[in-house]
C-alpha cells in the first residue's frame, strides 16, 4: 500500500519546479533560471512518475475540477488547510474531508492502472 500523501507531496514539488511545468507556467519561456530560487527545494518525484500522476490529475479535473483545484492548492501551491478553508468559506474539517476524497481518487486511478511508481521502490 503506497502513501498517497507522500506521492502527492513529491508530485507537487515536481509540478512546482522547472522540470514539472506540464500545465504550470510560473515563468515566461526563456526567462527560467535567470533569477536564483529563494525557496528551499522539496523532494520531488522523477519525470516518469510526475507524468503518470499528472495524467491522473487530468482525469480528476474532468470529473471534478473543484477537487483537483484543492489538490493543486495544497500540494503544488502549499496553501495551509486553514488558508484553503478560509478562502472557500468552509470549515477545516470539510477541507480535510474533501482532500481525502481527492487523494482517494488519485490513489484509485493509480491502483486501477496497476502503476508502479519509481518512488515506490525507494520506500520498500
Amino acid at each position: 500500500m503506497r502513501d498517497i500523501q507522500l506521492v502527492l507531496e513529491r508530485w507537487g514539488a515536481w509540478a512546482a519546479s522547472e522540470g514539472g511545468n506540464i500545465y504550470y507556467a510560473p515563468v515566461a519561456a526563456g526567462f527560467s533560471g535567470l533569477i536564483p530560487g529563494s525557496r528551499k527545494s522539496r523532494a520531488a518525484c522523477c519525470d516518469d512518475d510526475g507524468l503518470v500522476i499528472s495524467s491522473a490529475m487530468s482525469v480528476l479535473k474532468k470529473k471534478d475540477a473543484y477537487l483537483c483545484m484543492l489538490l493543486e492548492w495544497y500540494y503544488v501551491n502549499r496553501m495551509t488547510l486553514r488558508g484553503i478553508g478560509s478562502k472557500l468559506g468552509i470549515s477545516l474539517n470539510q477541507v480535510v474531508i474533501r482532500l481525502q476524497k481527492a487523494e482517494g481518487f488519485i490513489e484509485g486511478c493509480l491502483a486501477a492502472l496497476s502503476v508502479t511508481l519509481e518512488m515506490d521502490w525507494s520506500h520498500q
